[in-house]
């Protein structure tokens, strides 16, 4: 499917382009829609930093990203790595004790915190501490009227920056330049880019068995183990997660249990929250899902008669064999994106003569109806065809079933 995202570029007084706020869109029509800002956020934070990551929106640069009251609380903002993103807070947050301590806890952590569309109350004068920069809508208070808060900020807040928002014309830029605006944005530079491109599709019965799943005491690890290796949307994002920056990464990982294990809870509940509320969901896989599926479970089956030791990378290997055909980009480019052992790499780009090279290849082959070339990498494997063939019988056995109980 097509998801779109927007991009509004923020620019210094020299006129050179310093962040980019990124917009929730949920069509090819370049305006916000009417959905609820939590699940909007959500589904931003899927579609880029899960995704592709954000710079691939950014150029590098800083990404400024919305966050209501409910997305502090449920402590959105620590799923993003804290050197390329700025939490903006929307205006109808109340500046109460909870999102006073989860802004304090972010502003230790490293973040940048925005007040956005600003609007002063005595309330938010303790946030000022956390504070990096403040935007004021211009269009919703004209410049005349807060020319006094400004020269109060810049007399008293050295550490806060101000952005004057919906700048739309010079004569407004020219006189928020003189009242010392540090950052300007609006109409009159550019409005939002808009950017299309593929998403990987998910299923809603798994995403909603796996939520069920983070809603009990205690995770059973095997369950939500199975759940991720039957959608590969699911397996996508959760190593691009732990490949994003907002953990630390010690070592490869070599199958779905270990990228779980590492994740750790905490972290893993907050990750299937947010996949759940992004609604990253359709009533059935596309076939391509299900051909991707079918390969890692084919490929677990063969290595009974290969190498036991390598059912979980084989099981990966297939799983993630079709993403650059879902996603349109090159194979090694998701590479780069995704935290995999180095023998899981040579086999989605076919390098090297490792058992699990030879297996994802024969698989492929056999898939294509290739029965001399899938006969000469079976050989390679000490297994025959037919064996190859009761193991694709076995795993298409299995992907009916598993698509069954989903319906």
């Amino acid at each position: 499917m097509s998801v779109y995202t927007a991009r509004q570029a923020i620019f210094n007084r020299k006129g050179h382009v310093v962040a980019y706020e990124l917009l929730f869109r949920d069509g090819p029509d370049n305006f916000f829609p009417n959905i609820d800002s939590h699940e909007a956020t959500s589904k931003l934070i899927v579609r880029t930093h899960l995704s592709q990551g954000i710079d691939h929106f950014t150029a590098g640069k800083p990404a400024l990203i919305n966050f209501n009251e409910e997305s502090l609380i449920k402590q959105l903002p620590f799923m993003l790595p804290n050197k390329k993103v700025m939490i903006e807070i929307l205006e109808n947050v109340s500046p109460s004790d909870e999102v006073y301590e989860v802004c304090k806890t972010l502003f230790h952590q490293g973040y940048h915190i925005a007040l956005d569309d600003f609007i002063y109350k005595e309330e938010w004068e303790r946030f000022f501490k956390y504070v990096k920069l403040i935007k004021f809508d211009i269009m919703q208070t004209p410049l005349k009227y807060i020319e006094p808060l400004v020269k109060q900020l810049k007399s008293e807040r050295k550490n806060v920056k101000i952005l004057a928002e919906k700048v739309e014309s010079k004569e407004e830029l020219v006189e928020a330049a003189k009242m010392g605006f540090d950052y300007f944005q609006g109409y009159f530079f550019c409005k939002p880019e808009m950017s299309e491109r593929k998403e990987v599709e998910s299923n809603k019965h798994i995403l909603l068995g796996l939520y069920r799943e983070t809603l009990k005491n205690d995770l059973n690890v095997k369950r939500i183990t199975r759940y991720f290796e039957q959608d590969l949307n699911l397996s996508y994002k959760l190593l691009r997660f732990i490949n994003s920056g907002a953990i630390p990464i010690r070592e490869k990982i070599g199958s779905i249990k270990q990228a779980i294990v590492y994740l750790g809870e905490s972290e893993m509940r907050k990750l299937i929250s947010l996949l759940t509320t992004s609604v990253l969901a359709f009533d059935k896989p596309k076939e391509l899902i299900r051909v991707a599926i079918l390969r890692a479970r084919f490929a677990e089956l063969l290595t009974i008669h290969v190498d036991i030791k390598l059912s979980e990378p084989a099981f990966l290997s297939g799983l993630f064999s079709l993403l650059d055909a879902i996603l349109d980009m090159p194979m090694a480019s998701i590479i780069e994106q995704l935290p995999l052992d180095k023998t899981i790499e040579d086999a989605l780009v076919d390098e090297n003569e490792t058992p699990l090279n030879i297996i994802l290849r024969a698989v492929k082959l056999y898939e294509a109806g290739s029965w001399h070339l899938t006969t000469k990498e079976a050989a390679k494997l000490m297994i025959t065809y037919e064996q190859m063939g009761e193991c694709y019988q076995d795993a298409v056995k299995w992907v009916d079933t598993y698509e069954l109980a989903m319906e």
